[in-house]
This record gives C-alpha cells, sequence and structure tokens, in this order.
C-alpha cells in the first residue's frame, strides 16, 4: 500500500492520504476522529454534536490525548447557530488545526483564525462564492458537489472542480460521489488537492449509531438514495426507507406556506429544523420503525460494516490499483 500520496492538502494538514473523514451530524465524534487520524487521514466534527462546552472541550481534549493528527471542526456560520461565538472560542483555546465553515459567511472566523495559525476550509457549491472566501482569506475550498449527502450542491464534481480551479488559487477539496479509492483519483485528476468523505464511514465499527442503520448503508445504494425538504425545509439527502415513503419527501401545504412567508420564515424553518434533528436523531440511535436516515450516494460502495482503518486502506488499494 502507498506509504503517502502527495497533494497540496496532504502537506497542508501533514497527513498521509488527502481524505477528510466529512463532519456528520449525530454521527462524527471523538473515537472516529481519532481513528481516522491513526489511519494517515484527518477527521471532523460538527461542534453542534455536542450539547455544553464542557462535553465539546472534554471530546477535543481525548482527541488529542489519543493522536498526533490534525482536529477538524465544522462550524455554522449564520444566525441560526446562536452558539458560534462559544464554539469559536473553544476552537481558537483547544488548538484546533482547522474549522470548515458552512451555511454563512467565514469571515469571522477567518479573522481569529489568522492570529492563532488556525486554518478555515469554506463549504462553497459556486464560483461565486468561492471567489468571496478566497477575497476573505480561507485557506481552503470544500467544493460541495450534486453528488453530496446532506445538503447537496447544484454541480457535479466534472463541472465544479474545474470550475473552482480556474476561478480562484485556493487548494479545492472535493465533496460528494467518493465511494471508492477510483473516486478519489479521478477527483484528484480533475483538479482537487483532496476528497471528504462522509458516508462511508457511517458504517464503520466506531461509528456510534444503531447496527440499523449502518446496516442500511450495506443494504441501500445511490438508486435509493432521495432529497427531502422535511428535515430543514431545505432539500436534504436521505435513504428511501418505507418510512419515508410513507411520509413522503415533500413538505405539506401548510409548513411550505410558513417556510416562504417572510413573517413566519425564520421561526418554521427554526422549528423544522428543530423537529427534524428530533427525527434523525431517534432514527439514529434507539429502535425505532420511524427510519430516517441522512446519507449521501456514495454509499454504493459499502458493502459490509468495518473499522474505519480498513476503510481507509480500501480506498488507497484502490485508488493504486487504478494508477
Amino acid at each position: 500500500m502507498l506509504e503517502k500520496i502527495d497533494t497540496e492538502l496532504t502537506r497542508m494538514l501533514n497527513i498521509k492520504y488527502p481524505i477528510i473523514m466529512a463532519p456528520m451530524f449525530l454521527v462524527s465524534n471523538a473515537k472516529m476522529v481519532i481513528e481516522a487520524n491513526n489511519a494517515g487521514i484527518t477527521g471532523s466534527i460538527p461542534a453542534l454534536n455536542y450539547r455544553t462546552d464542557t462535553d465539546f472541550r472534554n471530546a477535543l481534549k481525548e482527541i488529542r490525548a489519543n493522536c498526533k493528527g490534525p482536529i477538524g471542526i465544522n462550524l455554522i456560520v449564520n444566525k441560526s447557530n446562536f452558539k458560534l461565538q462559544e464554539q469559536l472560542k473553544t476552537c481558537l483555546d483547544m488548538g484546533v488545526d482547522y474549522v470548515i465553515t458552512s451555511l454563512g459567511s467565514p469571515e469571522e472566523v477567518i479573522k481569529a483564525g489568522k492570529k492563532q495559525g488556525m486554518k478555515v476550509f469554506a463549504d462553497v457549491v459556486d464560483e461565486k462564492y468561492a471567489k468571496k472566501v478566497e477575497d476573505l482569506g480561507a485557506d481552503a475550498i470544500i467544493a460541495v458537489n450534486s453528488l453530496a449527502g446532506g445538503h447537496a450542491g447544484p454541480m457535479g464534481p466534472e463541472v465544479l472542480i474545474p470550475l473552482l480551479r480556474k476561478s480562484c488559487k485556493l487548494p479545492v477539496i472535493s465533496a460528494g460521489g467518493v465511494g471508492k479509492g477510483q473516486d478519489m483519483r479521478k477527483m484528484l485528476e480533475l483538479g482537487a488537492a483532496g476528497v471528504s468523505v462522509g458516508s462511508p464511514f457511517i458504517a464503520s465499527t466506531e461509528a456510534p449509531v444503531n447496527k440499523e442503520y449502518k446496516q442500511a448503508c450495506v443494504d441501500y445504494g445511490a438508486k435509493d438514495i432521495v432529497l427531502t425538504t422535511k428535515l430543514s425545509g431545505t432539500p436534504c439527502t436521505v435513504i428511501n426507507t418505507p418510512y419515508v415513503q410513507e411520509i413522503g419527501t415533500e413538505q405539506n401545504w401548510f409548513e411550505a406556506f410558513l417556510n416562504k412567508n417572510k413573517n413566519f420564515k425564520k421561526i418554521a424553518k427554526a422549528i423544522t429544523a428543530y423537529r427534524g434533528m428530533k427525527v434523525m436523531e431517534k432514527a439514529a440511535f434507539s429502535a425505532t420503525y420511524k427510519t430516517v436516515w441522512t446519507a449521501g450516494k456514495s454509499i454504493e460502495d459499502v458493502h459490509s460494516i468495518k473499522p474505519i482503518k480498513n476503510i481507509v486502506e480500501d480506498y488507497i488499494q484502490q485508488y493504486e490499483k487504478n494508477s
């Protein structure tokens, strides 16, 4: 197996292989990041996965005590995240190596991070926003394409990666559609400096979710991924389980009305997101027939539940075999 794959991302973060284990809501935790780092890649966690600042700080201490690799944290940077200031302070206090920003302007995070050498990678879906975050001083961009799990972008990687490479000078990390090593090679050949991979790691032995969720990532495939607006008001990818088919993927007329009405839109979206979060949390951690599981099309290449170390080894061996 290859000792190292040399790219801008591996040099920037001092890792062996250009893979970020993507921050996954409810799924990512300290144990997964430790195993990812020990396998030669890097892992990241949404700060929102921790209910209290004490829990967040303890998780960062646990990671730092058990591995030498870089720690990544995902921060939601729009007004819906009331904990942003506290989370950012914790990232700075605890020496987080890089932050992935989502759903808003990364300006505040970039300014704070520059003072302490913390790198900032910003989620983007088009060249307009990529140019904006480049001007703000971001260190790299996460190119969220149409194959991504969760909230996907509008463009496929074949269009998005070359477009971003042409329009800005920042390293491009491709997010979406990387279910195997051959996919990673394709993204690097298109001009990406690395890839962000989420869904295949749901089916890892270290993931804290229930065995039913993990097995679903094995049993279902790309054709079973559908978009729903019921979880947050914004289209989000989920596995098309019998329960999802039962409840449908579109908001009812009243929910849609509230989400479009300027007087109620903010509170309606907040209520929708809270209810959606509770449904996903119950499905991920407890026995229930209400199975709403978030995942992307890359589960097509998930064939068994494995340790993170073995998942990474598979990627690198497949990448090397396709060289």
